[in-house]
Order: structure tokens, then sequence, then C-alpha cells
């Protein structure tokens, strides 16, 4: 489903049945000049990063059993700005973090957890770990490289296991020391 259009993305939930584990990954990158990037594109970039994530979760934990997992992905550029030009990028991962911490209070009686994972510079489509940008991203972090989609997803995998039950209404840092 288009993360863009509420309805669909709420129908496409709705039609899986009760979800044990919602991993909401949707996300759009906006870089640009704040005063010149067109009211429609952050609108666009809200409704999928911030509006999305929302309603997913709220569509799964409509049907999901008890002790469910909600995850998020956000990014570490929630917690760190290092460049301009992301202003609308950074506020959109930083919701998540309050968003997080809401929903875990709402769901919390259920035992749904409800947490973010924030990746810094990862190997991606968006992101390439020998894009134009690697080198500016690099002098940042403490460990000198991209983070893998695996290394990732050990986290997104530990927080959605049993081990985890106990860990909701928090954001978990995945960066390289990007953000130290």
């Amino acid at each position: 489903a288009d993360s863009g259009d509420r309805a669909a993305l709420i129908a496409l939930i709705g039609s899986l049945g009760p979800l044990d584990v919602l991993v909401v990954n949707s996300g759009i990158l906006g870089a640009d000049d704040p005063l010149d990037m067109p009211p429609e594109d952050i609108d666009r970039l809200f409704r999928i990063n911030i509006h999305a994530p929302y309603h997913a979760a709220v569509a799964a934990a409509r049907t999901m059993p008890d002790g469910g997992r909600i995850i998020f992905i956000g990014s570490a550029n929630a917690d760190r700005m290092p460049m301009t030009g992301l202003a609308a990028y950074s506020a959109s991962k930083s919701a998540l973090k309050g968003m997080a911490k809401g929903l875990a209070r709402d769901f919390g009686a259920r035992g749904i957890t409800v947490n973010v994972v924030q990746p810094g510079p990862t190997d991606t489509d968006m992101n390439p770990a020998d894009g134009p940008l690697k080198d500016v991203m690099h002098d940042f972090m403490a460990i000198k490289h991209h983070a893998t989609g695996a290394e990732i997803a050990g986290l997104v995998a530990y927080l959605a296991g049993p081990e985890a039950g106990i860990i909701t209404g928090a954001a978990y840092t995945i960066d390289g020391g990007f953000s130290a």
C-alpha cells in the first residue's frame, strides 16, 4: 500500500488479520532549504513519516493479541542534525519518539510494546554506503562505516522477541556513534 494513502494502509493492515508484530519502515527523505521546499512535499513527507506509522499502529493494535510488538523505524537524525536542509525530515523522525511513548501508555495494559529503532547511516537505496555523502557522514561517526540491513534487523528482531517484553516507549539508536 502507499504509505501516504491512509485508507489504503488501514485496509491493508485490516486484511492481514491479527498481527503479532508490526514493523513500520515507511519513510521518505526531504532535503532542501526550507524556504524553497514546496509545502506539498513537506505534507507528503509528514503523511508518510508521521501519519502512516500512527495509523498503522492503531489499525494493527485493534486486533493485535496481548503481548504484541509495534516497532517504528526512525532515524538518528531525531537526535542529531549535523547538516542543513533536513529540518522537516528530522522533525518527522523526532515525532516517532513521542508517538512511541504515548502509544506505549495507551497499549501497555494489553502488554503491547511500542518502540523506535533509530538507525544512523545505513546502506540502503536512499543512502548507499558508496554514495556522495559517505565521507561527510563517516566524519561524524566513531565507527566509520554504514550499518548493514542485517545489523538493524538484529535490533528489530530482539525488540520483537520475548526477551523484550518489558521494553516499551523507548528509542534505540544504532548509528556507529553518529549521534554520540
